[in-house]
């Protein structure tokens, strides 16, 4: 026979808290299992074996302490039909070797390391500092996949949105990540998609539906003609004209642009965020820009734009990091001249490539602007368009109330 009890080990750490451990007794000899959860001992209830109401997360931890005992305990019961004689600690090696192999972080680990790998460095930042609200959360270092069920990512969510005020959009982006990691496992096999806590009568991820917004023509033709900026701002003007000019090319793949990317009045790029080819006509607008830059040229492999100046482009990390500081920079500038010419619209860098979904509106055939965009799928395209045509609906309701 074998018994589980959840208890506190008697000796504490170096902070004074006592470990929580799942206690393994069988044929009157015991061992321990620790939860990597720890806690003051007058929060423990050695009666009834639970955490008391006094500590702050005591219903988390109980539950918590319950799903690892009846794990624990389903699975000591089945490796003794197989062997009655098996002891405690056996038991207890093979059920941490089961557990180990389908810990979350390990293959958080893997998914960090293949975004390095691919130097996608932008993701991968992301990616760790999701990772690390993650760990705040659960406040352990190992967790078995098995753990994470839907009444905890429930809970994760009422965290995110109580205590860190975020947004339904953000909370999916969370949920997105920790089912790309989930599926890593159950791609190599280490976990049976029976646990699977996502899909349908599960936690199911819908993004949220947001609003983009572009600048209108008169508003653009506002920033091509101001004439009271800084040069630091101007810069940034030239910067933001130039991504429109480009069908609302990316501000990190404009930084890294190249003159031998300007050839025959083309340019020629690979998108950062797909890898994919991209060549474009070099409109006047955007030509009378790079003329502008084309004067501090020395060589080909300079940047066209000065800003990554002196930065090793062989350095994924350190280019990453200086594309995010010099988008801040350029943000704040846009914002400055979003005061001066009275826009009342929200202006960054990344409004520049709204900006050109807007005025292409309709006008232009979907199966050009994937092409203009990049996009893998056309639906894609269409998704993102449609935030910009409202002409049919527009034209619908003045039919009906225009009488």
């Amino acid at each position: 026979m074998v018994t589980l009890k959840a208890t506190l080990k008697k000796s504490p750490d170096k902070a004074g808290h006592y470990p929580l451990v799942i206690r393994i007794t069988k044929d009157r000899k015991s061992v321990f299992i620790t939860t990597n959860q720890r806690i003051d001992a007058k929060h423990w209830d050695n009666t009834n074996h639970r955490v008391r109401k006094s500590h702050p997360t005591s219903q988390r931890l109980n539950n918590y302490l319950n799903r690892q005992v009846a794990e624990v305990h389903d699975y000591a019961l089945s490796v003794l039909q197989t062997n009655p004689h098996i002891t405690a600690l056996q038991i207890k090696h093979q059920y941490q070797a089961q557990t180990q192999a389908t810990d979350f972080f390990t293959f958080a680990e893997q998914h960090l390391q293949r975004l390095k790998d691919r130097k996608q460095i932008n993701q991968y930042n992301i990616v760790q500092g999701g990772l690390k609200i993650w760990r705040n959360f659960v406040q352990q270092d190992f967790l078995p996949l098995t753990t994470i069920t839907v009444p905890y990512l429930e809970h994760f969510e009422a965290h995110l949105k109580q205590q860190r005020n975020a947004s339904p959009r953000t909370v999916m982006n969370y949920f997105i990540l920790i089912r790309t990691i989930y599926n890593r496992a159950i791609n190599q096999g280490h976990i049976d998609r029976q646990h699977y806590p996502f899909g349908k009568g599960k936690i199911q991820i819908k993004l949220p539906e947001s609003e983009k917004v572009g600048l209108n023509k008169a508003e653009v033709e506002k920033l091509e003609h101001i004439d009271t900026l800084t040069p630091a701002q101007n810069h940034a003007r030239r910067v933001w004209l130039l991504s429109f000019y480009l069908a609302g090319v990316r501000v990190g793949d404009l930084l890294q642009m190249q003159w031998q990317d300007v050839r025959d009045g083309r340019l020629y790029y690979r998108m950062n965020k797909n890898q994919k080819l991209v060549s474009l006509k070099i409109p006047q607008k955007a030509q009378a820009i790079l003329d502008h830059y084309e004067a501090d040229k020395q060589s080909p492999q300079d940047f066209v734009l000065p800003n990554l100046k002196g930065t090793n482009r062989h350095n994924p990390t350190e280019l990453a990091t200086r594309i995010k500081t010099i988008t801040r920079n350029l943000n704040r500038h846009l914002e400055k001249i979003r005061e001066k010419t009275g826009i009342d619209k929200n202006l960054s860098m990344h409004i520049a490539r709204h900006t050109f979904g807007s005025l292409a509106g309709g006008s232009i055939p979907i199966q050009v602007l994937q092409k203009l965009y990049r996009h893998s799928s056309i639906t894609t395209t269409v998704n993102y368009q449609r935030n910009f045509i409202h002409e049919e609906t527009d034209e619908a309701l003045e039919k009906v109330v225009n009488f």
